[in-house]
């Protein structure tokens, strides 16, 4: 089958499919005798199992190693776990540092009168010269204040 057929049989964009083939995800497709691009179905599957893995929020080189246990049969099922594992830390701590964010506009955005004023304390705090994330000490009377050092 084209690059089309199987972008539509295995919900992956063309664009993607060869973007895959360019990094090595996928291995280099058959090609006809006129130079097209030919994908059996194991190539779908392949595909498929990749798109799963992305929906997920996997980052290619976490598919590679997806898919080499995959492909193992002499595999353990404690090293997809751990790599499962893994990624829903990684998943969380991604959630935890959004909800920080939000947290901290959310704060900036009460400091603002949103007003004719041209003062605002967002674009104030967004227009410091410094490399510190922002972020807001709701206990101190609105004031807005560098983030400390944690990491």
């Amino acid at each position: 089958m084209n690059i089309g057929d199987a972008a539509k049989a295995s919900s992956v964009s063309a664009k993607m499919i060869r973007y895959y083939e360019q990094i090595g995800l996928i291995p280099a497709a058959d090609r006809t005798e006129s130079g097209y691009r030919a994908y059996s179905q194991a190539d779908i599957h392949r595909l498929r199992f990749i798109r799963r893995a992305r929906d997920l929020g996997f980052q290619v080189a976490e598919i590679t190693d997806l898919l080499g246990l995959w492909n193992d049969t002499s595999r353990h099922s404690a090293d997809v776990k751990r790599l499962a594992e893994q990624h829903i830390a990684d998943l969380e701590q991604r959630i935890e540092h959004m909800r920080q964010m939000a947290d901290t506009l959310k704060s900036l955005i009460s400091c603002c009168a949103g007003d004719e004023r041209p003062e605002c304390p967002i674009l104030q705090r967004l227009g410091e010269d410094d490399e510190t994330p922002v972020t807001v000490d709701t206990a101190k009377t609105g004031a807005v204040r560098r983030r400390s050092q944690k990491q």
